[in-house]
């Protein structure tokens, strides 16, 4: 029967697949196929909640603010082509993969470089709470028990999701290949069928909530209070570019070249994104189609225990009438892709992550490469991250959407003011005529785009700052002071690395001074005397701890009957403590000799089990621990492998990988 440490190992395996050397890392790069999906699917899933939030928030002033539904989609559109042509300049410029962050941390300073990278890394957190919280709204929608358990299915999603992630960039971009693509196709047939029917066939299209009677206050608004209100929809509908600067993020996951690549993505995704955006608002529009936040406070006519649909599967089932199939295909790869949007923040988050350690502003830990070359210490960080914010908001995608895309803004704006300066300075040294139109057209193309973000941050931070965009703004301040506060640390080390540097002479210690502790004359112990005595150690002596008496004699007897020649010094503990009575003989020793070094030997027991370790060692560990902190002194654990630990000597090779050793280099061949 197999141990549980190899049950433990083949469910690794069966998760996250064999480990993949460092030198297959060109194997996992990805083409433009494959890229698509993997960092477009975020972008693509806001297409399917985006148009849904222009409708909600308009809905408060009565179906005649529906008017304004497609002007503010063309609006969004429009600021989607200016990013979408702003970052093709980022990716060709900085294709490190640093992103957003590497180009206002050059640009602008390492302050707003942080700034950056701390309203992303929220962000990301926030992609992947509201697009699986958004799939379990939509699943919801048919199937009631997901409904009443959504908070844990979003768990289970993000923890697939996570899985997914850790077996590779490559192998996640094939299995999030087919929602994404599927649901492409899917919207894209419903488009093309629906606006057939209206204005080639002459069907009179209805969507099933045309019928029902919109509730709003259009005479209590004032024209200010509209002009809010629509703001208000153009921000909420300004979730459809969140995603976008995934792919200047993921540059070096693409083959080479891979700056082109990128930017034919970007340009790929942009498409799209525009054509569904507005497709699906000009037909809903057309079919009437309603959305509101209370459907029994402000839908009348609406039937008992009515559940409201989403706008696209009201348009799925009004397009598709006489023919199910095709309405239960698009909310299948609906759910999908809200489900598999998640995944660029997984590409996303990761590779920034790295980044950030690499630069000591995150622990290093965040840039280590896991089994499967992908960065898990980052994919799993967020997904516990993600996981937090669902349960904390309840999986409710009207709470969250209102944290979210602040964060996205803050980067936009920001990485396009650093273009800006960076086509700038490459100007006052450019002298060819042919160089110099192409960056003055690039800084152009950055400009507007800087211009125009950083009216729609304004108009985000305006519109959702109350409603709860300052909870995402708090976050982001708490990144960016944690992160400041990680660098600081790892600079401080590094500072006082160098003073020891400085007056370090090099002269070796004049003497050895070797201590085992002794609690027994067992073999554990005999051993660290031997050991301890191999080292050749100019003063070597035993020490046991007194305290029981009786204990202390027998200890003290059979020693002295014994063939040891190394000398056995008794150490009082009136008040029955062990590790203090040491530490106050190791650091009289220190004192008595102060250029000795100290090096104290402590038997300890490998055992196989976790309570077998409760029940030994807790005596050495603490005495280990204080122990480091005593300058001078060196401590030395002797090992005795009790039979249990033979479950674990049995292990093979590669169940001993630790994470990031394929990396190294020290991985199974």
């Amino acid at each position: 029967m197999p141990s549980k440490t190899r049950i433990r190992t083949a469910a690794k395996r069966l998760v996250v697949g064999r480990p993949f050397r460092s030198d297959d890392l060109g194997e996992t790069l990805l083409p433009k196929r494959v890229a698509l999906p993997v960092f477009a699917s975020d972008a693509m899933s806001s297409v399917a909640y985006a148009p849904q939030e222009i409708f909600l928030v308009l809905s408060v002033a009565g179906i005649s603010a529906y008017a304004f539904a497609p002007w503010v989609g063309l609006a969004v559109a429009v600021v989607l082509v200016v990013v979408v042509a702003s970052y093709r300049q980022n990716v060709h410029a900085y294709p490190s993969g640093g992103g957003d962050y590497e180009v206002a941390t050059v640009n602008l300073g390492p302050n707003a470089g942080l700034t950056v990278a701390a309203a992303l890394l929220v962000d990301y957190v926030l992609t992947v709470a509201v697009s699986v919280s958004s799939a379990a709204e939509n699943i919801g929608s048919a199937i009631p028990f997901v409904h009443d358990h959504k908070v844990w299915f979003c768990i289970a999603g993000i923890a697939f999701i996570a899985a997914v992630n850790l077996r590779g960039i490559k192998e996640s971009g094939v299995a999030m290949a087919f929602p994404t693509y599927a649901f492409i196709a899917g919207v894209v047939v419903m488009l093309i069928w629906g606006f057939t029917q209206i204005f080639v066939m002459g069907r009179d299209l209805v969507a099933p909530t045309a019928q029902y009677e919109l509730v709003g206050e259009p005479n209590k608004l004032t024209s200010l209070a509209m002009v809010f209100l629509v703001a208000r929809s153009f921000s909420s509908g300004c979730a459809a570019l969140t995603g976008v600067e995934a792919i200047s993020n993921g540059v070096p996951a693409f083959r080479k070249p891979k700056s082109r690549n990128a930017a034919t993505t970007l340009l790929m995704l942009g498409g799209l994104s525009v054509a569904l955006l507005l497709g699906i608002i000009l037909l809903a529009e057309r079919l009437h189609a309603k959305y509101v936040l209370d459907p029994v406070s402000e839908l009348h006519g609406i039937p008992d225990h009515y559940q409201q649909m989403s706008i696209l599967a009201q348009l799925a089932k009004t397009v598709f009438a006489g023919f199910s199939p095709g309405f239960y295909v698009i909310a299948a790869v609906t759910a999908l892709i809200l489900l598999m949007a998640a995944n660029t923040a997984f590409n996303g988050f990761p590779v920034l992550a790295s980044v950030l350690a690499q630069d000591r502003y995150l622990p290093r830990q965040m840039h280590t490469r896991g089994d499967r070359l992908a960065f898990s210490n980052g994919i799993l960080f967020l997904a516990f991250s993600a996981i937090a914010i669902v349960v904390a908001f309840g999986a409710e995608v009207t709470t969250l959407i209102q944290l979210y895309i602040v964060g996205v803004f803050v980067s936009f704006t920001l990485s396009q003011t650093g273009m800006v300066r960076h086509w700038t300075r490459l100007l006052k040294t450019e002298t060819d005529p042919d160089g110099r139109r192409r960056m003055i057209r690039s800084r152009i193309v950055n400009a507007i785009g800087m211009v125009m973000t950083g009216t729609v941050l304004v108009v985000v931070l305006i519109t959702k700052f109350l409603a709860g965009a300052w909870i995402a703004v708090l976050a982001m301040v708490g990144m960016f002071v944690l992160m400041k506060a990680i660098h600081h640390h790892y600079r401080s080390v590094e500072l006082e690395l160098e003073r020891a540097a400085e007056t370090d002479d090099g002269v070796l210690p004049s003497r050895t001074h070797s201590i085992v502790l002794v609690s027994s004359l067992a073999l554990p112990t005999l051993r660290a005397l031997r050991y301890a005595r191999a080292t050749r150690p100019d003063v070597l002596e035993a020490v046991t701890v007194n305290v029981d008496d009786r204990d202390t004699r027998t200890l003290v007897s059979t020693w002295e009957s014994s063939d040891l020649s190394i000398p056995l010094k008794v150490v009082a503990s009136p008040y029955r403590e062990v590790t203090r009575p040491v530490i106050n003989y190791v650091r009289r020793v220190r004192r008595e000799s102060p250029r000795d070094v100290i090096t104290v030997f402590i038997p300890e027991y490998v055992v196989g089990h976790w309570w077998e370790q409760i029940l030994h060692n807790q005596s050495a560990l603490r005495l280990k621990t204080r122990l480091l902190f005593e300058p001078g002194v060196m401590v030395t654990s002797v090992p005795w492998q009790l039979d249990s630990s033979d479950r674990l000597a049995r292990r093979g090779d590669e169940e001993f990988t630790a994470p990031g050793d394929t990396r190294r280099g020290l991985g199974p061949s």
